[in-house]
């Protein structure tokens, strides 16, 4: 019997949320902290010459999918005024997946659709799905933020969604608000209220709040990086 809900989703089969192919790798682990001295302050205030950074990595690397890592403090978020402010807000809340623009993303699990909403800001997340699940008594949900803007058509509050269903698909440049085509899958134990948004990078100090929050999205992917 599970003990905490990091127990719950390890006893959960594991799931995948783009196309099988990708599970399988090879992948390409990304280090977006200050210890990467590839990413200067130029290459991050330009748009271009980052999404070229991510492509090229993974082009060179042989890689099928990138890896942005849950719980790593990063730098780049200095391109962005969405983090900013008394504290920076630079720890990551999810995992990212690199892939191209116009990979299909699926439901882990059954669940329904709790919100959605096309964050806009620069920086942010771009078009925005949250589901809500309801596993064996136990109320959870996941957020899939920098969609194309056509996986928000034809949706409405409390439809219901298999596993495996389609979702939508990984937006461009142009509609996730200006990041490298990638999706952002964060599951989070209790939304605060919030709808069609919710923190993806929280402050460091307030690492045991936020991680407590959301746990690691890896405990239900298991994707081997």
């Amino acid at each position: 019997m599970a003990t905490t809900f990091e127990d719950f989703l390890v006893q959960l089969p594991a799931q995948f949320v783009l196309p099988q192919a990708f599970k399988s790798g090879p992948f390409y682990l990304f280090d977006l902290t200050a210890a990467n001295a590839a990413l200067t302050p130029e290459l991050l205030r330009s748009e271009q010459h980052f999404c070229s950074y991510i492509h090229n990595s993974m082009v060179q690397a042989g890689a099928e999918l990138g890896i942005g890592a849950y719980a790593e403090d990063r730098v780049i978020y200095r391109k962005s005024e969405v983090f900013s402010g008394e504290e920076a807000r630079s720890l990551h809340l999810g995992i990212d997946l690199w892939a191209p623009a116009g990979t299909p993303v699926f439901a882990p699990l059954p669940g329904s659709i709790h919100s959605f909403a096309n964050n806009a800001a620069s920086g942010d997340y771009g078009p925005t799905i949250i589901l809500e699940h309801d596993l064996k008594g136990v109320v959870f949900y996941t957020l899939y933020g920098h969609l194309s803007l056509p996986s928000l058509e034809n949706l409405r509050i409390g439809m219901q969604v298999d596993a495996g269903q389609p979702l939508g698909s990984l937006g461009a440049w142009q509609e996730n608000v200006h990041w490298p085509p990638h999706l952002h899958f964060q599951i989070i134990c209790d939304l605060e209220g919030r709808k069609g948004d919710f923190p993806g990078v929280c402050a460091p100090s307030e690492r045991v709040k936020w991680l407590g929050l959301c746990p690691d999205p890896n405990l239900l992917l298991r994707l081997d990086f």
